[in-house]
């Protein structure tokens, strides 16, 4: 596992659209519609994010090829687990608790006490979450018409 730069977000590319064909297979409620951005803007947009200061990125790579990453952002004190993403055939192996870790490492370096995750509906990775202590806060209702 490694930090990388805002020059390296291309990597990210693949784990991205993995992230996107999982929500669409998954979640009730984002079938065929996720990512409502196109990766390829969010690979950019994590740059900046990089670039500002506002996040850091860690992969876990095998053979020169990114299978999962985690992104965080710390603002004021406060931090958001952003992204956690592991390709699908590498699942089951470890690296979301690896990744947890060094994200959990990353808030403690900053002192940050108060994290926020967002997960879709029908993720299964809220488990892994709970075993963390994050606990059920809120309840986001959409009309889609």
């Amino acid at each position: 596992m490694r930090e990388i730069s805002a020059d390296e977000t291309n990597l990210l590319y693949e784990c991205m659209e993995d992230l996107g064909r999982h929500h669409n297979n998954t979640s009730v409620y984002f079938k065929g519609i996720y990512p409502t951005i196109p990766s390829d803007e969010i690979v950019k947009q994590f740059a900046d994010d990089m670039r500002k200061g506002i996040s850091n990125i860690a992969v876990i790579e095998e053979n020169d090829k990114v299978v999962g990453l985690c992104k965080i952002n710390i603002e004021k004190g406060s931090g958001v687990l952003d992204y956690l993403v592991v390709l699908q055939g590498k699942r089951g192996q470890g690296y979301g608790t690896e990744l947890m870790n060094w994200a959990f490492s990353k808030f403690d370096e900053f002192n940050v006490k108060d994290i926020e995750v967002k997960v879709v509906y029908g993720n299964d990775v809220i488990n892994l979450y709970k075993k963390y202590g994050f606990k059920e806060k809120s309840i986001i209702l959409l009309l889609q018409r």
